[in-house]
């Protein structure tokens, strides 16, 4: 089940956040419960995912993009992701999340998250391609960004972001095909 009482929580608990820049990095605290273990004891990879919603939303808030969706009837949707799992979360441990905008391009916005144990050490890092939609379609990023008053140029794409998006480009659509 979706966590709808921790997302409240989130965006209550930040509401009075100072505002972010586009490309400024909201921090947020979260704990694994039981509900989000696999039989390992540890934190699901598809609950990891869902998880990372709970600091997507913040931010969004924070940056103002939370009120353009409301005032243009907007959406949100993941168009793609990659995804590093590289240290266990156990059950009852609390993380820190890290989740900014990275760049955008003429259809997408980059994100990357990582969740960060107390001993300081990266549990996990993901990068998602997103979009906001309308109901034409997908709404460019400049227009987006003009929308949440923060008409900024992007930043240059780190080469590990141009390449993941270069390999994702290759890959067949539809895929399976015979």
């Amino acid at each position: 089940m979706y966590p709808f009482v921790r997302m409240i929580w989130q965006l209550f608990k930040h509401r009075k956040d100072s505002p972010l820049p586009v490309t400024g990095t909201h921090v947020s605290h979260h704990m694994c419960l039981p509900w989000d273990i696999d039989l390992w004891m540890e934190l699901n990879n598809g609950r990891t995912l869902t998880l990372f919603d709970l600091g997507r939303f913040p931010l969004a808030q924070r940056v103002g993009l939370i009120g353009a969706l409301k005032r243009r009837k907007w959406g949100l949707t993941v168009a793609g992701s990659t995804v590093r799992y590289r240290r266990r979360i156990r059950a009852f441990e609390t993380i820190e999340m890290r989740s900014r905008a990275v760049c955008w391009d003429d259809k997408f916005i980059y994100i990357e998250q990582s969740m960060w144990k107390a001993s300081g050490e990266c549990a996990n890092h993901i990068l998602l391609r997103t979009a906001v939609t309308g109901k034409d379609g997908i709404v460019p990023p400049k227009e987006v960004m003009a929308e949440v008053g923060q008409n900024v140029a992007t930043p240059d794409a780190p080469g590990w972001v141009q390449a993941w998006v270069a390999a994702d480009a290759q890959r067949p659509w539809p895929p399976m095909q015979e």
